[in-house]
């Protein structure tokens, strides 16, 4: 049987393709900012609606981040370019190593944004408030956005405002509450660990410095897991740096593509 490939939007045109991979929260949307910024810098951009997420249907089965990966995958392999980068947020940062194993040789680089890429790396307190924050009220009946108004308030750093912050927020509360609560299974049911040692990929780890769910000193460390990954920290960011401070996150960004696109990478540790 055919599997249908995820919703996804083309933007730009280059012979490398930047993979956008959105968090549980959102779907492609929240991305438009940033895809202008990568198509003017000389990019092509693939942006998706997970599995579940905007058109994209939500499968019967249910989700898991090994689903996701092969979806992302195979968009790759329906889509690419000569050369490749993933870069995934959150939910998105988790699924993206899984993607660049399954992905062999289309993939050129590898960007996490705002996760510790596994959920096994968060702490028993951690999963507990986890769930209980996102998933108890929903349980109760609450409404999604509703329920979902504080936490995403939550995980942006004091005192972020603006168009792109508002756009992430009006997107995070706009999705359907199934999927969402799929989606949270799928994190925390996922042990990417060894997964993440495997990555053959030049690697580039962005966290904010004030984010409570992707905390900068446990994605710091993930540079002891991921052969020679590099580690940028920016301030004045939580959850959502590309939008809270996407000029620093674009100067981080940026160069790295660069990067991959001339073949090099230098292993470093650099708080923006």
């Amino acid at each position: 049987m055919i599997k249908r490939l995820p919703d996804y939007a083309v933007s730009g045109d280059s012979d490398t393709t930047v993979f956008l991979l959105h968090g549980a929260y959102g779907c492609k949307d929240y991305f438009r900012p940033l895809t202008a910024t990568l198509v003017q810098a000389g990019y092509r951009v693939v942006a998706w609606d997970a599995p579940g997420y905007g058109l994209s249907p939500l499968p019967a089965e249910g989700l898991s981040i090994e689903y996701l990966a092969e979806a992302a995958a195979r968009l790759i392999e329906h889509t690419g370019g000569r050369r490749n980068v993933v870069m995934g947020h959150s939910m998105g940062g988790i699924t993206a190593p899984l993607v660049t194993r399954l992905a062999g040789d289309r993939v050129h680089g590898l960007v996490v944004s705002a996760t510790l890429g596994s959920f096994a790396r968060k702490s028993a307190q951690d999963k507990v408030t986890f769930l209980e924050e996102r998933i108890a009220p929903l349980k109760r009946g609450v409404p999604f956005r509703t329920a979902a108004e504080s936490v995403v308030r939550s995980m942006f750093a004091p005192g972020s405002a603006g168009p792109l912050v508002d756009l992430v927020r009006e997107v995070a509360l706009s999705m359907s509450a199934d999927t969402f609560c799929a989606a949270i299974e799928a994190i925390v049911n996922y042990d990417g660990l060894q997964t993440m040692r495997e990555v053959s990929v030049p690697a580039l780890l962005i966290a904010g410095a004030q984010d409570k769910v992707g905390r900068p000193e446990g994605m710091r460390e993930l540079t002891a897991v991921i052969p020679g990954a590099r580690f940028v920290c920016i301030e004045g960011a939580g959850h959502y740096a590309f939008a809270e401070q996407p000029d620093a996150f674009n100067a981080a960004l940026l160069p790295f593509l660069a990067e991959c696109v001339a073949g090099g990478h230098r292993d470093a540790q650099v708080r923006a």
